[in-house]
């Protein structure tokens, strides 16, 4: 048994062990991304919008950026985020591959994981390598970008592993997209108050270390349990199609 229709990717074999079946659904979703570069680019070029537009809409004065700027990267990161979501899923379920991973031994839990840490890796990954760029744009100091930095690459796994459970509760329904965004947003905003909580206590000279505690146990809360979420909501939304 293959979890794969389409041609020139090498499927997952019914076989295999847990790691391996991991492996392959990760890089099988990692070589269709590159196949489908426009899916790619969207939200990063989203992201870079946002923060560059945000300035000319607002103000430019250097002390307004400076305080505001990490408000900004974030919810231009967690919107850039809640972009991609919608094609977590969507590709495997349109061609068939969906309820192939389904029927795999190995459990779904695990395929769908992998599934997102590949959604991280080619989203969320590349945000926080362009945020010292645009961290620079809106004016904030060393210090700042470096926090804002390591709260992105803490939070935006979160919000990864969170919106897939959204991917998966809207997968096959009209107006998934937006839907999506009105049952994921309101997890969103513990993650985003903490993320932005944390460089402005930074940048005030306060103590981080609770803040950074907090948004690791985010994220082994949604490691642990967002998952299990996913597939049985998977498994939910293949029954009613």
């Amino acid at each position: 048994m293959t979890t794969d229709v389409r041609p020139g990717l090498k499927p997952v074999e019914s076989g295999v062990g847990l790691f391996p079946a991991m492996a392959a659904v990760f890089m099988r979703d990692v070589r269709v991304a590159f196949r489908q570069r426009q899916d790619l680019l969207n939200p990063l070029l989203f992201f870079i919008m946002v923060v560059t537009l945000f300035p000319l809409g607002v103000s430019p004065e250097v002390e307004f950026l400076r305080q505001s700027g990490a408000g900004i990267l974030w919810v231009a990161a967690l919107l850039s985020v809640l972009l991609s979501l919608d094609h977590l899923f969507r590709h495997d379920f349109d061609d068939g591959t969906l309820e192939q991973l389904v029927l795999q031994p190995q459990p779904l839990f695990a395929l769908v994981l992998a599934k997102t840490v590949a959604h991280w890796i080619l989203t969320g990954l590349p945000l926080v390598v362009l945020t010292p760029i645009l961290g620079i744009m809106v004016h904030l100091d060393g210090n700042s970008i470096a926090i804002l930095c390591l709260t992105l690459l803490i939070g935006t796994p979160v919000l990864s592993l969170i919106g897939s459970i959204g991917a998966a509760l809207t997968l096959g329904l009209r107006s998934a997209g937006v839907l999506l965004s009105l049952l994921i947003i309101p997890l969103y905003i513990p993650v985003l108050i903490f993320g932005t909580g944390t460089v402005a206590a930074a940048s005030e000279g306060s103590p981080v270390a609770g803040y950074l505690a907090l948004m690791g146990a985010f994220l082994v809360l949604a490691l642990t349990l967002a998952p299990f979420a996913s597939a049985a909501a998977l498994r939910i939304s293949l029954s009613n199609s």
